[in-house]
């Protein structure tokens, strides 16, 4: 199957920001295990990062466009407001599982509201980049 990986702000930064939550692993080294593991299941993944709402709303209408089967997304900050991110996915309809690296709902309250997973047909939060796993066998599932 064919997913389009979406990473929102501040996700490049990976391995510098927060190192007591994130953990010290750069965005290089998450985005090489999600392929080693995706192309382990048999998957091909496309990887976008954007740290600006209007071109990760640009690569959702790209995906639709370009025979995607699923999207994962990890929204970010914009995860908690961006009802343009949730109307480009409802827009496409296109089977999206949303992805946190922490677990949102043991941290600050703000993070404790989706508004993008409402599109989504579900969201794993808190299992570090395994969460990217999960939601591919999830969309797998899903798709059959």
């Amino acid at each position: 199957m064919k997913f389009m990986i979406i990473n929102g702000p501040n996700l490049n930064l990976l391995g510098i920001r927060e190192k007591n939550i994130y953990g010290t692993k750069s965005f290089d080294d998450v985005i090489d295990y999600i392929e080693k593991e995706g192309k382990a299941l048999g998957h091909e993944l496309t990887f976008f990062q954007s740290n600006i709402e209007g071109e990760i709303i640009n690569k959702i209408h790209e995906t639709y466009f370009n025979g995607y089967d699923g999207i994962i997304i990890n929204p970010a900050a914009y995860t908690h407001y961006s009802i343009a991110i949730y109307d480009a996915l409802k827009a496409v309809d296109i089977k999206t599982v949303e992805v946190h690296l922490s677990n949102v709902h043991s941290r600050e309250e703000m993070r404790h509201k989706s508004v993008t997973a409402a599109a989504c047909i579900g969201q794993i939060s808190g299992f570090g980049e395994y969460g990217y796993v999960m939601a591919m066998n999830a969309l797998e599932n899903s798709l059959k």
